[in-house]
């Protein structure tokens, strides 16, 4: 498909360093890995595509921020425009070997999400959205599914792990949904979970204690499927609470209310 120039910049610095994880996916077990905190883990690979978005993107397009899971933010002389990079969305997943991770790269211009892309490499799938111009799958035009009942759909969500917060806060959640939805799903990559939302795989998402660099492209890519995104209290704060809440109109709602309940009585 026909990209914008901005687009374009973007799927070129996402192909470049998917390239890069995937020969490094090649040869994971062969990987130098650093222990970066309990159950967090980052490695070469990470680094190596962090380096080349920051690369092809300055590049491209002098003078932007940046905000990197890795390198922090970097602050540009144009005070307009941001980036939102995660190299490698799913690192647990990567260095065992399961191929489902992601690039994802976000602009916000004056504070609004303008552009997004989602690549993940080992299956060629990428996720593009421009605000107002709609989301697509490689070159497919992409729309949220249109269940509307609880009952009907599956949901994916992020399961805290060790060294990560509100464990039973989680669990209280997870229990007033599992009871109500077809199926609960945890793909390990926030940027794909609601990638997937996007495209229709799954009707809903919901986790907290995330940051921005997971949240942007993905927020983007919802919206534009004709999706509704907000944070955990019903607001449009997710990148600065770290929390979301994404589905259609209707699971969207009905799925704010659930995670609200408190925990039945036994």
């Amino acid at each position: 498909m026909a990209y914008s120039a901005l687009m374009k910049v973007m799927v070129d610095a996402a192909r470049k360093a998917g390239r890069s994880l995937s020969r490094d996916f090649g040869e994971v077990q062969n990987l130098q890995v650093s222990l970066k905190g309990p159950g967090d883990y980052v490695s070469q690979a990470d680094r190596k595509a962090e380096e080349i978005l920051y690369n092809e993107l300055s590049r491209a397009r002098p003078g932007y921020s940046f905000l990197m899971e890795e390198r922090g933010p970097v602050e540009g002389d144009d005070g307009q425009h941001r980036w939102l990079i995660d190299p490698l969305d799913g690192t647990t997943n990567f260095l065992h070997g399961i191929p489902i991770f992601s690039i994802s790269i976000a602009l916000e211009r004056q504070g609004q999400l303008v552009a997004g892309v989602v690549y993940n490499p080992a299956m060629d799938e990428l996720f593009t959205a421009e605000r107002g111009g709609g989301a697509f799958l490689n070159d497919r035009r992409l729309r949220v599914a249109a269940r509307s009942k609880l009952t009907d759909a599956v949901v994916g969500t992020g399961v805290p792990h060790l060294g990560r917060p509100n464990h039973g806060k989680f669990l209280i959640e997870l229990r007033n949904v599992m009871g109500e939805v077809a199926g609960v799903r945890r793909l390990g990559s926030v940027a794909l979970d609601l990638a997937y939302v996007a495209a229709g795989r799954m009707d809903g998402f919901w986790e907290a204690a995330l940051n921005p660099w997971d949240l942007g492209a993905g927020i983007l890519l919802v919206r534009e499927a004709g999706g509704f995104v907000s944070d955990m209290e019903g607001g449009q704060k997710m990148l600065d609470h770290g929390s979301i809440v994404a589905g259609n109109e209707a699971i969207h709602g009905v799925l704010l209310k659930t995670l609200k309940k408190p925990l039945p009585a036994r």
